[in-house]
């Protein structure tokens, strides 16, 4: 018996960020997955997606609305969400910054899981709760000069799950986010940066445990708080960084 065994789990823009991961840890613990990613418009990418990820159900929808009521009409709820919202970390100084890349930024991390949320609360009020976990980031506990954009609006969204989390616990939906940094995994660090060994020993060298995150240990800690397991659990946003924050 798995910890999600029959629960209905949407899991947005897969293909970034921990996506694939959190599709194999839910499956895993007997969920029914809808992965969605505007790449599967491509019949092919959502064939090769769905044999990689056996039992996954890949959904092309471009924009939340469509996906919503697309998972509703398929499998007649929705009990848990994850926003898996990637967008690179661009280096710059402030003074060299540049405003539409701040919009953009704040766009993909907080304006679109915000009305993706919006989207799937009206449905889960009326079925009587459900689990909102956002895969988001570590680094606002500590800030990282240069990243300005990047620190700000991951900031920005994990306080939306603190503020979110109060207005929606009466409904019985919880909101909590997962907040890794330093995960094996080329969202964060590329192959040619993990092959210069000089440039890993002095990444290693910030994190206390010595070494990478696996996507899984991301994934299965996000699996747990979609689970009734942690039903009384709402307004967290747990660092998952090896002691880094």
């Amino acid at each position: 018996m798995g910890i999600l065994d029959g629960k209905v789990i949407l899991v947005t823009k897969v293909t970034e960020f921990v996506g694939a991961a959190v599709v194999d840890s839910c499956l895993a613990e007997g969920a029914i997955v809808v992965a969605q990613d505007a790449s599967f418009a491509d019949t092919a990418e959502q064939t090769r997606f769905e044999s990689a990820h056996p039992g996954v159900i890949a959904l092309g929808a471009e924009d939340f609305e469509t996906a919503v009521s697309d998972v509703i009409a398929g499998q007649g709820r929705i009990d848990g969400l994850v926003p898996n919202d990637g967008f690179p970390a661009i280096r710059a100084k402030v003074e060299d910054a540049k405003p539409e890349d701040m919009r953009a930024g704040l766009d993909a991390m907080v304006v679109e899981p915000f009305r993706l949320i919006g989207a799937v609360v009206p449905h889960m009020k009326e079925q009587g709760g459900g689990r909102i976990v956002l895969a988001t980031s570590a680094v606002p506990y500590r800030g990282l000069s240069n990243y300005g954009m990047y620190v700000t609006g991951r900031g920005a969204q994990n306080a939306m799950v603190l503020t979110l989390a109060r207005e929606l616990a009466k409904t019985g939906i919880t909101v909590n986010a997962v907040a890794p940094n330093f995960v094996e995994n080329p969202s964060y660090f590329s192959e040619a940066l993990l092959s210069d060994e000089d440039a890993k020993a002095k990444i290693l060298s910030q994190i206390p445990m010595g070494r990478f995150g696996k996507p899984q240990e991301i994934s299965d800690l996000i699996a747990f708080l979609l689970s009734d397991k942690a039903g009384f659990t709402t307004g967290h946003v747990i660092p998952a960084a090896g002691g880094w924050a």
